[in-house]
C-alpha cells in the first residue's frame, strides 16, 4: 500500500475520535494480547530462523516480555487516562487547574532486529495504550519475524488503525519524509542522529532507545560466582546482540584472575565445551555484522583467553573473552553488539569513574559490589539511562523502572506508565469562574498596586 494513503487514512481515522475511548483502547489491547497467545508457535519459529533464538529465551526475552507488558497496562489504563488536577497559585485565583493527557495522533515505530518481536510490540501497546494510530517499520534484517508481526497486525487491526510496512531501508526513508505526529526509533546511534534530523523537518518530537559502551565493573568485595554467572548471562544472552548487554569488564586487579577463571567455568557450564552446538546459543544476524564482529577480534590487541573460534557460512561466533585491553584499544572505540568481552583491569574506582566519565554517555551501567560508598559514588557521579547493582539487564524487565538513554544513548524512556506517557501530550488547561477579583491585574496600576504584586510574587 501507498504510504501516503496510509498516512491519509490513519488521520481521517484518528479525527473521527475512534481511539480516544477508554473501551476502545482495552479491547484493541485484549485483541493484541490474544492474537500473541495464538501465534506463539509461529513468532518462536520465525526468531529462531533469524537468530537461531532458543524457545526459552524467545518467550522470556519477547513473548512473554510483552505479554506481561500488557498484562500490566490494562488494569491501569483508566487511571493513567485521567486528568490530574493540580495546585492553582494565588494569581489564578479563583480558578482550577487540570493536567490532561491526549493521543499524540499518528505514530511511527521502526524497531531493530535485535529483539525483533518486543522491541516493535513494546512501543506499540504504549502507542495503542495513549489512544493513538501507529505505522510499525520491522527490521528487514530479520524478515521472517517481521513477516510473522505483519500478519499478527493485520489480523488483529484495521490498516487505518495500526499497520506494518515491511521494506528496507528506502522504505524507512519514505516513511521518515512523511509528517508524523511522535517517531520512536530504536537503533544504533548512527541512524538515531538521521532520525533525529528528518523528524527535525516537520518539528516531529521523537523518542530514541540507542546504544553505547555499557561498563560492567566489579569491585574487590564483589561476591564473584554471582557476578561471574549474572555478567556472563547477560552479555551472552542473545550472542551479545543487546543494547544493554556488558561492553566491557573492568574488574578489580586484586581479583581478576579468579573472576576470569569462574568467567570461563560458567561459560562452558552455560553453553558446553562447543557452544555451536548448543540449542541456547544463537547466532550472529547477518554476514555484514559477523564481519564487523570478526574485525574487532582481529584488530584487539588483547589476549583472546577463549572463544575466538567463528564460521562465517553458519554466521557462528563463539562467546569470546579478550584479557589485557586497554582504554585506547580499538575494541573499545565503538559499541560491540556481539559475543566479544574486553576485560580490563583497575586499582582505584577513581580512575574508572574519571574513565568513564570522558567517554560518551551509556546506555547501561552494571556495578557489582557490597560497598554502599563505592555504589553511591558511581552511581550519583556518573551518568547514565540506567542499570543495576549486583546484576545485569534486569532494570529493563520491570514496567516500575522508565527505561532509556541519556545523550549518545537516547532520549526520552518507555516501559509501564512511561510508555504511556511517551506516547501522550499532557495539555495543561486553567479554568476561572465568574467571580470578582482583585482589581490588581488591570491597571491603572499605581504605586499600591506595584508594592501588592511584589509582595505576592515575592
Amino acid at each position: 500500500m501507498n504510504i501516503e494513503t496510509i498516512v491519509a487514512d490513519q488521520n481521517e481515522f484518528y479525527r473521527s475520535g475512534a481511539t480516544r475511548p477508554l473501551a476502545f483502547r482495552r479491547k484493541q489491547l485484549q485483541r493484541l494480547k490474544d492474537a500473541i497467545h495464538r501465534s506463539e508457535a509461529k513468532i518462536f519459529e520465525a526468531l529462531h530462523r533469524d537468530l537461531a533464538k532458543s524457545s526459552y529465551e524467545a518467550y522470556l526475552s519477547e513473548v512473554g516480555f510483552v505479554l506481561d507488558e500488557i498484562r500490566f497496562t490494562l488494569p491501569r489504563l483508566s487511571r493513567w487516562m485521567k486528568s490530574r488536577r493540580v495546585r492553582t497559585p494565588l494569581l489564578g485565583f479563583p480558578g482550577a487547574s487540570r493536567r490532561i493527557p491526549e493521543p499524540y495522533g499518528q505514530v511511527l515505530i521502526i524497531a531493530p532486529w535485535n529483539y525483533p518481536f518486543q522491541l516493535a510490540i513494546s512501543p506499540l501497546i504504549g502507542a495503542v495504550a495513549a489512544g493513538n494510530c501507529c505505522v510499525v517499520k520491522p527490521s528487514e534484517l530479520s524478515p521472517r519475524t517481521s513477516a510473522v508481526l505483519a500478519g499478527i497486525v493485520r489480523d488483529t487491526f484495521p490498516p487505518e488503525y495500526v499497520t506494518v510496512v515491511e521494506g528496507g531501508p528506502e522504505a524507512s526513508i519514505a516513511l521518515l519524509e512523511t509528517r508524523f505526529d511522535k517517531i520512536f526509533f530504536t537503533g544504533s546511534t548512527r541512524i538515531g542522529r538521521k532520525v533525529m534530523t528528518a523528524a527535525a523537518r516537520h518539528l516531529t518530537p521523537v523518542t530514541l532507545e540507542l546504544g553505547g559502551k555499557s561498563p560492567c565493573i566489579v569491585a574487590e568485595d564483589a561476591d564473584l560466582p554471582l557476578a561471574s554467572r549474572r555478567i556472563v548471562s547477560g552479555k551472552f544472552m542473545n550472542t551479545g546482540q543487546t543494547c544493554i548487554a556488558p561492553d566491557f569488564l573492568l574488574v578489580h586487579k586484586a581479583i581478576k584472575e579468579p573472576l576470569l577463571a569462574k568467567i570461563l567455568s560458567d561459560i562452558k557450564s552455560f553453553f558446553g565445551d562447543t557452544p555451536r552446538l548448543s540449542p541456547d546459543y544463537g547466532r550472529i544476524i547477518s554476514r555484514q555484522h559477523f564481519d564487523r564482529l570478526a574485525g574487532l577480534m582481529d584488530g584487539c590487541r588483547g589476549t583472546i583467553i577463549t572463544g575466538g573460534d567463528r564460521d562465517r557460512e553458519t554466521r557462528y561466533m563463539a562467546p569470546t573473552v579478550l584479557d589485557n585491553v586497554e582504554w585506547d584499544d580499538p575494541i573499545m572505540e565503538e559499541e560491540i553488539f556481539g559475543p566479544l568481552l574486553p576485560v580490563m583491569r583497575f586499582d582505584r574506582i577513581a580512575s574508572i569513574q574519571k574513565e568513564i566519565s570522558q567517554r560518551p554517555k551509556p546506555l547501561a551501567l552494571y556495578l557489582f559490589t557490597k560497598n554502599r560508598k563505592t555504589e553511591h559514588q558511581l552511581v550519583t557521579n556518573l551518568s547514565f539511562g540506567g542499570g543495576c547493582i549486583n546484576d545485569t539487564l534486569l532494570h529493563i524487565a520491570t514496567p516500575y523502572l522508565p527505561f532509556g538513554g541519556v545523550g549518545d544513548s537516547g532520549t526520552g524512556q518507555y516501559h509501564g506508565k512511561a510508555s504511556f506517557d511517551t506516547f501522550s501530550h499532557t495539555k495543561s488547561v486553567m479554568k476561572r469562574y465568574f467571580l470578582p477579583e482583585p482589581p490588581v491585574r488591570y491597571p491603572p496600576y499605581g504605586k499600591r498596586f506595584s508594592r501588592l504584586l511584589r509582595w505576592l510574587l515575592r
